[in-house]
């Protein structure tokens, strides 16, 4: 009779011994299992969970972005670049600066790489005396916004004056009931008023705006300006204005750089805090979700070698158990010339079988309650894993050869004479 069928029919003769030994391999191989799947379903869920908040928190800052663009466009400029050497308690106290620097200095940043700043624009303004109408305004010359090279198009937040042109503040229209399209004479110079401004209830309420190169005519200070605005881009730096400075002092060494509009300075203020907050809680989530995940690895660390250790010493107690009560039929086995090795494999062969057929029991059993345990039975699909199933077909035989190896190593060794001398 070959081993094959010594080996089924040993099945058959002891089922409850075979289905013992099945049950221990398949709960070793549910464990294993059931424990790879709940730390998979922990890790993509883990994986979602900061992605998605991730997100919220980027599409948080960028509402904010947009709400600051907004607000910045409409507050106007706030970056303000003065000559080195100009006092800024000057600047404060007339509104204006008194020193000068080259009006190239636009050129140089409307063709540099900068990517801090935007909407830059060049002017002059100085105090003068408007001898035509007998009183002292503030006179603004401006050539318009100049592009930055690396920036997109965008609308201008100041129209150009032309040549020609004059805005006028709405304290000097008011005052001399001067209306658009009028024409006045300014020091020397006709111009046509091509706008009247509403009142701002600030400077602007006695300035007058001209063209840049018309205003260095008339101050006789050509190719010459003494500021340039410009608008901070919406960066994601907790030090903007710090970076504008360093950004601008290595194009333009001889400048100074100043932030005003507090308005829209703690609007971004405000964007960054609230970015800052997102990625502290995304960065909290994230160690809580790698704790858990830590924990749960330790967890099934230890369990499941000691569940795999209890089940080969389950398999091994039952197979020695085997053994003992098959003395006799062994020792007639021998004595009909049954050679040692066949014996061996008999009890070698029927560990295999269980080996096998307990991680084709335990393997969907583990994988389904490691699926509803953790609440991932919606994605079982994507759970299930060709080379988990290969490992567990590889390591629950071994487990069960390994537990029987000396069971059937003392079969194989039975002395038939002494076996049958003491039946």
């Amino acid at each position: 009779m070959s081993v094959g069928r010594l080996i089924l029919k040993e099945i058959l003769h002891r089922k409850g011994h075979f289905l013992l030994s099945l049950l221990a391999v398949a709960a070793a191989v549910a464990s294993l299992v059931g424990s790879v799947t709940l730390l998979e379903v922990h890790r993509r869920r883990t994986e979602r969970l900061l992605a998605e908040k991730r997100a919220e928190v980027e599409a948080q800052a960028e509402r904010m972005n947009d709400e600051i663009r907004k607000s910045m466009k409409k507050l106007g400029f706030n970056i303000l670049i003065l000559p080195k050497d100009q006092n800024l308690h000057e600047v404060y106290e007339k509104g204006f600066a008194e020193k000068t620097m080259p009006e190239d200095y636009v050129r140089r940043l409307a063709e540099s790489d900068i990517a801090v700043i935007n909407h830059v624009l060049p002017s002059l303004i100085r105090k003068v005396e408007w001898s035509e109408q007998r009183r002292t305004i503030l006179l603004a010359g401006t050539r318009g916004e100049v592009k930055v090279r690396n920036l997109a198009e965008k609308k201008p937040i100041l129209e150009a004056v032309p040549r020609g042109k004059a805005v006028l503040g709405a304290e000097l229209h008011r005052q001399l009931g001067i209306r658009p399209g009028a024409s006045i004479r300014l020091l020397g110079r006709e111009f046509e008023v091509l706008k009247c401004l509403p009142e701002r209830g600030n400077q602007d309420d006695i300035t007058v705006w001209i063209d840049l190169a018309e205003a260095q005519e008339l101050l006789d200070l050509k190719g010459r300006i003494n500021a340039i605005y410009a608008l901070e881009c919406n960066c994601q730096t907790v030090d903007r204005l710090g970076e504008v400075r360093s950004e601008v002092a290595r194009l333009l060494p001889e400048t100074q750089v100043t932030e005003f509009q507090s308005q829209a300075v703690a609007r971004a203020e405000a964007r960054n805090l609230a970015w800052r907050n997102g990625m502290e809680s995304l960065a909290a989530e994230k160690k809580h979700r790698e704790e858990m995940q830590r924990e749960r690895e330790r967890l099934a660390g230890w369990l499941v070698p000691l569940i795999l250790a209890v089940s080969a010493l389950w398999i091994a107690l039952l197979a020695y158990g085997n053994v003992r009560a098959r003395v006799s039929e062994i020792g007639i086995l021998r004595a009909l010339g049954v050679r040692n090795a066949r014996i061996l494999w008999l009890f070698l062969g029927k560990a295999l079988v269980i080996g096998i057929v307990g991680a084709l029991v335990g393997y969907p059993l583990g994988f389904a309650c490691g699926c509803i345990w953790s609440g991932g039975a919606g994605e079982a699909a994507s759970l299930f894993d060709a080379g988990l199933l290969g490992l567990s077909l590889t390591v629950a035989p071994l487990l069960a050869l390994g537990a029987s190896w000396i069971p059937a190593q003392i079969a194989a060794r039975l002395d038939p004479a002494t076996v049958l001398g003491d039946a």
